[in-house]
């Protein structure tokens, strides 16, 4: 579904990017693990056309999307098959809850009347484990683990094909870091989306991840199935799995 073809990408002097190759396989989950500032948000950022790649390609379904054009009709078909839960939900402090899991139901392509649009949002806050009564609450009035659901909501509002998680669990205590990861498997197992996740945290990697691939210093340093992470004698990997600070990996100290 995804592919992943070289990418580069600097900004400024600074390399974050040094030839990146990736793929994908439709209705799959595709964890991608790194230490910060590795080059992980900006691989899908690329992806979505945010951020352009200096080099590459990005073929999503077969289609070379590297160089769309901002607001045609042609990118606004392409950005239809994303849902994106963002780090720390990222939602709209001024609108209440139905609106933020609607919002993209709302307005463009997609656009329902207010009535079938709040219902939606209704159905997909029963599907995350919310009752009705929270659609007329406001995001402040919400814990961090509802906020999170809401988010996960609004991703998967449009029915997409693809879906991005950026950090799904940061913040969270164990136990509702648990609660989202079996919802995000459960959804893109039930919804046959393929997805991509960021993560650092090794347990939502073995909760959610068919394959993995590592990012370091700007390129995927391992890719496999998440069956394989164990066993693997990559040093690199091996360091990042076990969380030592003893390894080629230097640490900030």
């Amino acid at each position: 579904m995804i592919e992943i073809q070289g990418i580069t990408k600097a900004f400024g002097t600074k390399e974050v990017l040094r030839g990146v190759d990736l793929t994908v396989p439709k209705g799959e989950s595709m964890v991608i693990i790194g230490g910060s500032g590795t080059g992980k948000s900006v691989t899908l950022k690329c992806i979505l056309g945010l951020i352009p790649p200096d080099d590459g390609v990005v073929l999503v379904d077969g289609q070379d999307v590297t160089h769309m054009k901002q607001g045609s009709e042609e990118r606004d078909a392409f950005l239809a098959r994303f849902g994106m839960l963002f780090q720390g939900a990222a939602l709209f402090d001024s609108l209440p809850v139905w609106q933020n899991v609607s919002f993209r139901l709302l307005r463009g392509s997609l656009k329902k009347s207010k009535d079938e649009a709040r219902e939606i949002a209704k159905e997909k806050l029963r599907r995350v484990g919310l009752t009705p009564d929270v659609a007329d609450l406001y995001p402040a009035e919400l814990s961090g683990g509802m906020q999170k659901r809401v988010g996960l909501a609004r991703a998967i509002a449009a029915d997409p094909e693809i879906i991005f998680f950026d950090e799904p669990t940061t913040g969270l205590d164990p136990i509702m870091a648990g609660v989202i990861n079996d919802l995000i498997r459960e959804i893109v197992v039930e919804m046959g989306a393929t997805a991509m996740t960021i993560t650092h945290d090794m347990s939502s990697v073995r909760a959610i991840a068919d394959d993995v691939a590592m990012i370091h210093n700007g390129k995927v340093r391992w890719s496999g199935p998440v069956g394989d992470l164990d066993g693997s004698h990559d040093p690199y990997l091996h360091q990042f799995v076990t969380g030592s600070a003893e390894g080629p990996i230097e640490a900030l100290r």
